[in-house]
C-alpha cells in the first residue's frame, strides 16, 4: 500500500513539473503575440491547460501523501479531460496552421508570402478588415520594422547586402513591397519607384514609404502574420506531443497504482477475483 502511495505521489509530481513547459509554451506564445505575431487569444488556451495541469496534480500529490481517495479519484477524472483538451489543442494547432509556406525568391535569400497561399479559419481570423486592424496596429507600435535597419562600420548596408538577409515573415511581408513590384531599395523600409509597377499584384499600389504606412494594409503583410504564427504554433506544438504522451504514460500507471491501492483497500489478494472471494466454491469432501 505504501509503495503504490509513494509512485502515485511521484507520478503526481512529475506531473505538475510536466505542467511547467506547457505553462511556458503558453506565456511564450503570448510573448510573441506583444510583441511579433500580435494575435492575442491564441495562447490562452496553453496557459489555462497548463495551470489546471499543475492545479490537479498538487491535488492528486495531496491525495497519495494523506491517502486521500476522493483526491485521487478527482485527479484521475480530471486529468482525463485535461488530456483529452491537450490532444484536440494539438489537433487544432495543426488543422489550423497546415496550408501556406513562404515563396523562394530568385536572388533573394529571404522568402515571399501570399495570402492566397493559406486558407481555413485563422486566415478568415486574420484577413476579417475589423480584425486586422488591431493586429497591425500592435505590427506598429512593436517597431518590429524599424529595427530592421543595418549598419557596417557607421555605413548603411546596401542592397545586395539586404538581399542577402534572412527576414522573418513579419519582416518580409510587412515591411518592404513584393519583389514582383519593381521597387528599387534605398534603405530596409524605404523603396523608390523603378521603370513603373510589374505585375498585378495588388499589394504594388498599398505599399507606401511612409513609416507609419509600409506594407500593413498588404496581403503579403497578412500572410507574414499568418506564416509566423505556423511557425510559433509548430514548435510549441512539437514540446506538447512530447509532453502529452509522457502524461499519458503517468497516467496509466497512476491508475494502475490506484486501482491496486482500492483492492488492498477491500483485502482483495491479487489475481483473485471479485465474484471468488464473495462466493467462495465448496469444498467437496
Amino acid at each position: 500500500m505504501r509503495n503504490s502511495n509513494h509512485l502515485i505521489g511521484l507520478l503526481n509530481f512529475s506531473t505538475f513539473l510536466l505542467s511547467i513547459p506547457i505553462l511556458g509554451g503558453g506565456i511564450w506564445l503570448s510573448t510573441r503575440a506583444n510583441n511579433t505575431d500580435c494575435l492575442k487569444f491564441l495562447q490562452w488556451p496553453l496557459i489555462v491547460i497548463g495551470v489546471s495541469i499543475m492545479t490537479i496534480s498538487l491535488a492528486g500529490f495531496a491525495g497519495a501523501c494523506y491517502r486521500n481517495t476522493f483526491l485521487m479519484r478527482l485527479y484521475l477524472f480530471v486529468m482525463f479531460f485535461i488530456i483529452a483538451a491537450l490532444i484536440g489543442f494539438i489537433i487544432f494547432a495543426y488543422a489550423v496552421t497546415d496550408k501556406g509556406s513562404g515563396r523562394h525568391v530568385l536572388y533573394r535569400a529571404y522568402s515571399e508570402y501570399y495570402l492566397q497561399d493559406y486558407s481555413g479559419w485563422l486566415k478568415d481570423r486574420v484577413a476579417d478588415e475589423s480584425y486586422w486592424s488591431k493586429i497591425s496596429s500592435c505590427i506598429r507600435d512593436s517597431k518590429a520594422c524599424g529595427k530592421m535597419g543595418r549598419t557596417f562600420g557607421g555605413v548603411p548596408e546596401t542592397a545586395d547586402m539586404f538581399y542577402l538577409r534572412k527576414l522573418n515573415p513579419i519582416e518580409s511581408g510587412c515591411c518592404k513591397p513584393p519583389t514582383e513590384c519593381g521597387y528599387v531599395y534605398a534603405n530596409e523600409t524605404f523603396w523608390n519607384l523603378g521603370g513603373g509597377l510589374v505585375g498585378s499584384n495588388l499589394d504594388c499600389s498599398k505599399w507606401s514609404n511612409e513609416q507609419d504606412q509600409l506594407c500593413y494594409s498588404c496581403d503579403s503583410c497578412k500572410a507574414g502574420v499568418l506564416a509566423s504564427l505556423k511557425k510559433s504554433w509548430r514548435k510549441v506544438s512539437v514540446i506538447n506531443i512530447v509532453v502529452l504522451i509522457i502524461l499519458v504514460i503517468f497516467y496509466v500507471i497512476g491508475y494502475a497504482a490506484f486501482r491496486n491501492n482500492r483492492r488492498m483497500d477491500n483485502d482483495e489478494p491479487f489475481g483473485e477475483a471479485r465474484m471468488t472471494k464473495a462466493r467462495p466454491s465448496r469444498i467437496q469432501l
